[in-house]
């Protein structure tokens, strides 16, 4: 990839995710509190909201960044004709990479966000600190396997029908979707794969959220998955599912139309430069 395309895709990935996350804080801290074990109330129901902020907001860059470079250098290594059947192939594939990468990052922000959200008493750098007495540098990545698993499937789901959108938009009206196009795709492919996937974020929440020794803790997806069905039902499985999709959706829309609006004002100063 061309040097003004890698640099574009960093600093507009990052600068879209670090909006996301901040504007959208307070659904995902309802969302996580209606997961935990203790339930809504016990976990701080609407008290604190934007307790664990600052975790969020110091991963929040680098996660996205790290996100968007990984997905759009595979999209170029790969180098699928515009028009093949293999587009929505190589969407995912790269969309899967960017995942892996970025969850380097993510896991052990969204272990120390969650634990606040829950335990509004406890600071943001304590709880760090704690993880890191308790349990060392694999504590601060408990649920990365199912942070991963989860984030795979909705990416997989997300992005080759963000892309499909755009390309039937574009179709339809004879020109490149403009970039408030892109961010109502966005936010329709967001929210559709951020129902699918509520079950799988569920057991994440489940696995960073429990008790060190707990068989919970040990990471197994389909365990967390099992415990859930057995002691909650479908329900439990689809708990947060309302604030996740509106957090999602939302988020779709201003994380990928920021993106594409960011990159593209890049690309053009890039391309203005001497």
């Amino acid at each position: 990839m061309e040097r003004p395309g890698f640099m574009a895709s960093l600093v507009a990935g990052g600068i879209a995710g670090v909006s996301v996350d901040l504007i959208l804080y307070p659904l995902d801290t309802i969302k996580t509190r209606l997961q935990s074990p203790q339930g809504f109330n016990k976990a701080g129901g609407f008290r604190g909201i934007y307790a664990g902020v600052p975790s969020a907001a110091i991963g929040s860059f680098p996660n996205a960044a790290a996100f968007f470079i990984t997905y759009e250098y595979v999209k170029w290594f790969l180098h699928t004709d515009s028009s093949s059947y293999l587009m929505p192939v190589k969407h995912m594939l790269a969309a899967s990479a960017g995942e892996v990468v970025a969850c380097l990052i993510r896991v052990p922000s969204e272990v120390v966000k969650q634990r606040a959200q829950v335990s509004s008493s406890s600071r943001t750098f304590q709880i760090f600190s704690n993880v890191l007495y308790q349990e060392g540098i694999r504590g601060l990545y408990r649920g990365y396997t199912s942070t991963v698993l989860r984030e795979i499937p909705f990416s997989l789901v997300q992005f080759p029908l963000w892309e499909s959108l755009k390309a039937l938009w574009s179709w339809r009206q004879d020109h490149v979707v403009d970039c408030w196009q892109s961010a109502v795709c966005g936010a329709f492919a967001g929210g559709f794969a951020a129902v699918v996937t509520t079950p799988l974020d569920v057991a994440k929440t489940r696995i960073m959220l429990a008790k060190v020794g707990s068989s919970t803790a040990s990471g197994n997806v389909l365990s967390a998955l099992h415990g859930v069905w057995r002691t909650q039902g479908l329900a439990g499985l689809f708990a947060g599912v309302f604030p996740r999709t509106a957090a999602i959706s939302l988020g779709g829309f201003i994380f990928l139309g920021a993106y594409d609006q960011t990159r593209s004002l890049l690309l053009e100063l890039g391309r203005g430069s001497p």
